[in-house]
């Protein structure tokens, strides 16, 4: 399996495949693809041995929210010798599709990560502005967190994404799959 995968093809090798999910605890939560694991991106790392162990009994396909934290996620994987797939569009693809979601007992919708994101950025934006007609010189925070959004964008990495992800409302809730239980499954 070397091309992605639509979430046509997904849905009749569900069973045949381990899905990745690489959002956070709370987007995972608050609804997701039956059967997938949740692993967050920013702890890829410490699932290696784990995710190998899984790609050599079958194949490993990854998404997300829409398809960029996956791709992400699978450029890694097959950096460390893990082969996977990315998930076209994500588990919003899915939804879309008309495919149900599973959502675990308790969970409250979250936003997807980068909605958050655009949402924490443009708001820094605005209010340096903002700032600035009052207090010349704030302007250069916007600045930097353009700056940021440059450099995320040119490496393909997320730290504001990183940081929101550990708010309390992105963090899984009690009786959540933790990631240990996640290592444990793929271990079966």
């Amino acid at each position: 399996m070397t091309t992605p995968l639509t979430v046509e093809q997904l849905r009749p090798r569900l069973e045949q495949l381990t899905l990745i999910d690489v959002r956070s605890p709370g987007e995972y939560a608050a609804g997701h693809i039956p059967g997938a694991l949740n692993i967050p991106l920013d702890r890829l790392d410490d699932a290696l041995t784990a995710l190998r162990d899984a790609a050599a009994r079958g194949e490993l396909a990854v998404t997300c929210a829409s398809g960029p934290r996956a791709t992400t996620a699978v450029e890694r994987l097959t950096a460390a010798g893990i082969p996977a797939v990315p998930v076209i569009g994500g588990t919003g693809a899915w939804a879309s599709a008309g495919h149900r979601l599973n959502r675990l007992e308790g969970a409250r919708t979250v936003w997807a990560m980068d909605r958050q994101v655009r949402l924490v950025a443009g708001s820094l934006v605005l209010g340096a502005m903002l700032t600035d007609l009052v207090r010349p010189g704030a302007r250069w925070l916007a600045a930097a967190v353009g700056g940021g959004l440059v450099f995320s964008a040119l490496s393909n990495t997320c730290a504001m994404g990183n940081l929101l992800g550990r708010l309390p409302h992105n963090r899984p809730r009690p009786g959540a799959p933790t990631l240990d239980d996640t290592l444990a499954a793929l271990r079966r």
